[in-house]
């Protein structure tokens, strides 16, 4: 792996080198030949089933000349059902043309209708995230949409799978430098809210008219120390007549700046939605919302230490305790490494140094990240380097388990959780790599053991190498350019039991991972909402089985510029039967279902009747 994108040597025979791949390739089809071929866990499926989609980068930053600025933090991928059928859809985010809206044929085959739906295109600006979500309560899934400098969007569904632009009238105007954008109740008032996190003014005021954006800079790091660039998250509370207010200060949400993800989960269980927010160059924030419209950060005494170039988070019980956990990927740690240093990787260790384990080796490098240090105002006990893994203890305390656990790995960007071979544990994958003009570097297929324990089965599992190969067909500047992915949602496209991947890569065409892991039994369940929001987004269902217990919540977004499908999915294993199913409402009901069937889609709607406590 150490190796992998380098050259041959100068000095080596090109035709000894031609014979030595073609012995290879002949052993290998020999070994094939004898024994029969292993269906792998997941199989790219994209260009067959309709998935035509390209995510362009901007030539002039990220191609022959190579700026180090958030432009190479790609765009993002979303799943909700937009037309209503059912079955889920994906919309693809675009830097350099149009966006991607994919709908469902309800087989897992995908319909190219961005042109019916012609708004969502957005090709006149830099867009980055997105979610669904129905803020109005009508039915139907509602866009929001964000951009680098170029005006984020709120689209109205009309029910026919139509959108139309309400930015200005709905009051959630905002042009800023956007990341992620998160819907969800925070006042439990059965309306959604939106939440929309913001890096810093890190562009120059150089517009380039035929690309339609704002230059970015060739050293970002003026910005990052900058405390003046930094620019405030924003919190739109739902007046629940088709408009927002900004109730950022009251509600203490303005954070402090480079703001990346959100999970938005109950991790103390009183009630109501706590949020995390993820830091790109520091500590990110674990806000505790008090229930009375107030978040306060409780950073310090729950979770410690932060990862500190954190980009993705998720929510989610990986141990089977009932409790949700917390994973976070920090991707900036890693970029102490040179663009050709691959044999310096060392994916297991976490980083005592912001420049990685060489610092020993570099003493000049010492005084180095001291001055970072300082200008980031930050102290070695308030930050790790390297993912961070958060067992949910319960009362509200955590305990850090990355390297216990083995989930640290390399350039990790986003993250997408689900039981991906229905044996009853949750599994992760994580989008990985820096592309051009870097050295390739794989995405991680995380699968849980049962006992606490992940190992990386990415080969193993048809994830590892890409179908079409490590570098792009196409050249940048006579180079090769490294195929490299940032973010993945989760769906049962096909509806067949099996949870199945939408991967968005950095300049470069989609993975659609389809799931072909041995069948197993499974429960999935659908939620909606009455006296909570429709959506039932943060709702929570406790699966209980031989003295077992799974936990699953519906999600708003999650796992960096990206949204995963609000059914929720259980793998059962060999488990034939369940005992009953909690569901904890947003609204404060709770709701019993007695052993519902296994191997099928459970559709719920949310009692009417009183509140329970």
């Amino acid at each position: 792996m150490g190796r992998l994108g380098r050259r041959p040597s100068k000095g080596v025979n090109i035709l000894s080198v031609a014979f030595i791949a073609f012995a290879g390739m002949t052993a290998v089809w020999l070994v094939l030949a004898r024994e029969p071929q292993r269906i792998s866990g997941f199989r790219d499926v994209a260009s067959q089933n309709g998935i035509d989609f390209r995510m362009s980068f901007l030539p002039q930053e990220q191609g022959g000349e190579f700026r180090v600025n958030l432009y190479d933090h790609g765009c993002g991928v979303v799943v909700g059902d937009y037309d209503g059928d059912g079955a889920d859809d994906v919309l693809f985010l675009n830097q350099l043309g149009a966006n991607g809206l994919y709908r469902n044929r309800g087989d897992g085959t995908f319909d190219n209708v961005t042109d019916e739906a012609w708004p969502l295109a957005l090709d006149d600006r830099i867009c980055v995230g997105a979610a669904f979500g129905d803020y109005d309560n009508d039915g139907d899934q509602d866009l929001y949409v964000t951009s680098t400098r170029g005006g984020n969007v709120l689209f109205e569904n009309d029910g026919a799978g139509r959108f139309r632009d309400v930015t200005g009238p709905a009051g959630v105007s905002l042009v800023a430098h956007s990341q992620t954008p998160a819907f969800f109740d925070y006042d439990n008032d059965g309306y959604l809210d939106l939440f929309v996190t913001n890096t810093a003014r890190w562009t120059m005021d150089e517009f380039d008219a035929q690309a339609r954006y704002f230059r970015g800079p060739s050293d970002l790091w003026q910005h990052v120390y900058n405390v003046q660039d930094r620019e405030s998250n924003m919190l739109f509370r739902n007046n629940r007549d088709g408009t927002f207010s900004d109730a950022t200060a009251a509600a203490g949400l303005s954070g402090k700046g480079w703001s990346g993800d959100v999970a938005a989960f109950d991790f103390d269980e009183d009630g109501d939605l706590d949020v995390l927010v993820t830091n790109m160059f520091g500590v990110s924030q674990l806000y505790r919302n008090d229930g009375r419209g107030h978040f306060d950060d409780v950073t310090r005494e729950t979770l410690r230490r932060t990862s500190m170039g954190a980009i993705g988070a998720k929510a989610f019980d990986y141990n089977n305790d009932g409790r949700l956990d917390l994973f976070i990927t920090d991707m900036h740690s890693d970029m102490w490494i040179l663009q050709d240093e691959p044999d310096l990787v060392e994916p297991q260790k976490k980083y005592r140094y912001l420049n990685g384990p060489r610092v020993d080796l570099h003493p000049e490098k010492v005084e180095q990240e001291a001055m970072s240090m300082e200008r980031l105002h930050l102290n070695y006990d308030l930050v790790l380097f390297g993912n961070s893994l958060f067992c949910n203890e319960g009362a509200g305390r955590f305990r850090e388990v990355s390297d216990a656990a083995g989930v640290e790995t390399f350039w990790p960007w986003g993250i997408a959780a689900g039981d991906f071979d229905n044996d009853g544990d949750q599994d992760v994958y994580l989008p990985s790599g820096m592309g051009y003009p870097y050295f390739y570097y794989p995405c991680s297929l995380l699968l849980n053991n049962g006992n606490g324990t992940f190992v990386d089965r990415a080969a193993e599992e048809g994830v590892e190498p890409p179908r079409e190969g490590q570098f792009l067909s196409e050249l940048i500047f006579a180079r090769q350019a490294a195929r490299s992915s940032r973010c993945a949602a989760t769906a049962d496209f096909d509806g067949d039991g099996r949870v199945d991947l939408m991967v968005n890569n950095f300049n470069g065409v989609p993975y659609y991972f389809k799931n072909q892991f041995p069948r197993r039994h499974y429960a999935a369940i659908r939620l909606r909402g009455t006296r909570s929001n429709r959506d039932a987004i943060g709702a929570l269902a406790k699966l209980h089985y031989r003295g077992g217990v799974m936990v699953r919540q519906v999600e708003c977004t999650g796992g960096y510029l990206s949204q995963p499908s609000k059914t929720l999915h259980f793998g059962l294993g060999d488990v034939t039967s369940i005992d009953r199913v909690e569901i904890h409402w947003p609204s404060g009901m709770r709701q019993v279902l007695i052993s519902p069937a296994v191997d099928r889609l459970h559709e719920v709607i949310e009692p009417e009747g009183a509140a329970e406590e």
